[in-house]
């Protein structure tokens, strides 16, 4: 019998920064694409998600260099063309190419269907497409005085977390711009980067396995996940 489990711990080439690898939104996941059944399983499982293997820009970074909500994907300018290709076949979803020259876009932008939590180092012609692309009011902003908000929070449907040196000022903006309850937290036993440690969706939460009880249960809370 499969047990469905609202959160769990894995890792990947030995590495507990999962979030680093792995995309996911509420319809599916994207996963490197030498992931051990037991990664894909793991992250299947509990986000309740198909899982589909890939790489973008040639590289296994997938959580570092693709974006979205559940209106579209925004990949780099230097992702392969095959690969946009595989991701549009494989989920049904559009597949927006940025130009510019940023490319870890993942870590630049903290993304719902709502809103975006952009770094105020992104052009405007970033701005102007997440705007566009992916329907959402763009916002520029920092969390813990770092320009890399979407390294720095994850969010779901019911909540986000952020890093733990988040002034009230930045967590009230968040609050604002989200209209989400925000927690301050940490993952992998003190990494403040949330999402590089971590994979969410409205259904789950998988998370590094260095990661120890109590930020578990901070974050089952946190995100709505306890069942």
């Amino acid at each position: 019998m499969v047990y469905f489990l609202p959160i769990s711990r894995s890792s990947i080439y030995g590495n507990s920064n999962i979030g680093a690898f792995t995309f996911a939104n509420d319809f599916f996941a994207l996963v490197p694409y030498d992931s051990p059944d037991k990664f894909v399983f793991e992250i299947s499982n509990t986000l309740k998600v198909p899982v589909y293997k890939t790489t973008i820009c040639s590289s296994v970074l997938l959580g570092i260099f693709i974006v979205g909500n559940s209106k579209g994907i925004l990949v780099p300018h230097n992702a392969k063309e095959e690969e946009i290709n595989f991701i549009k076949k494989v989920t049904g979803f559009s597949i927006i190419q940025y130009k510019g020259k940023s490319n870890a876009l993942g870590n630049m932008i903290l993304i719902n269907d709502k809103s975006a939590l952009v770094s105020p180092k992104a052009d405007k012609d970033l701005k102007q497409l997440i705007s566009k692309e992916l329907g959402v009011e763009v916002f520029d902003g920092q969390i813990a005085g770092i320009s890399m908000p979407g390294a720095c929070a994850v969010i779901n449907s019911k909540g986000i977390l952020c890093h733990p040196q988040a002034s009230n000022e930045e967590i009230a903006i968040l609050e604002k711009i989200f209209n989400k309850p925000v927690y301050p937290s940490t993952v992998n036993c003190g990494i403040p980067y949330l999402r590089i440690g971590m994979v969410v969706n409205s259904y789950g939460a998988v998370v590094g396995e260095e990661t120890t009880g109590p930020e578990i249960a901070h974050i089952e809370s946190s995100l709505g996940l306890v069942e």
